[in-house]
């Protein structure tokens, strides 16, 4: 098949990449990525994805778009439902670009992380497949979450200590119980 990989970072597309190219399917990466905050925090991903993919021989679609304003505005109201509309927003624009592109299917390094809600993301995926018609190829990526660590670590990439969002960066790094 010809998959269309949604990259959320280089960290998590290396695992994924290798074992979509194993079972002999074609891989194109796309990075569409607006809830990553700071600015310089989205830039370094950006910067890490475009060295992994020179290494890696891996043609990377860009949706270059800083869209903090828009992204907040939806989750500002319910910050504990952000990842809902950050799974489906970046799902959205890949199930999209995949169909209207002549893609065979389209999946996400999200189900490489052990820090995602896999259902969640199958779920969406699935229904985003059947609004575009495109199938969503789903598999459980989080079996290579060390070789990815290593293979990552190996090729010197960035490697975030958080998702992306302001809210991840603020659970990272504040204080627990402190406001």
């Amino acid at each position: 098949m010809n998959v269309l990989l949604h990259m959320c970072c280089a960290n998590c597309a290396i695992y994924p990449v290798r074992m979509l190219r194993e079972s002999r399917h074609t891989v194109v990466g796309y990075f569409f990525n607006h809830n990553i905050h700071p600015y310089q925090e989205y830039r370094r991903r950006l910067q890490a994805v475009e060295e992994y993919a020179a290494a890696s021989d891996l043609k990377v679609i860009y949706k270059d778009e800083y869209l903090l304003e828009d992204f907040l505005a939806q989750v500002a109201s319910e910050p504990a439902n952000r990842c809902t509309y950050c799974y489906q927003s970046r799902l959205r624009q890949a199930a999209e670009y995949a169909a209207i592109s002549g893609y065979d299917a389209f999946t996400t390094s999200l189900l490489y992380s052990r820090y995602q809600n896999h259902e969640l993301i199958q779920k969406m995926g699935e229904e985003l497949g059947q609004h575009y018609g495109i199938e969503f190829f789903y598999e459980d990526y989080r079996t290579g979450w060390q070789e990815g660590i290593k293979a990552s670590k190996a090729m010197g990439l960035y490697r975030q200590q958080y998702c992306g969002c302001i809210y991840s960066e603020k659970d990272r790094y504040h204080p627990r119980g402190n406001n």
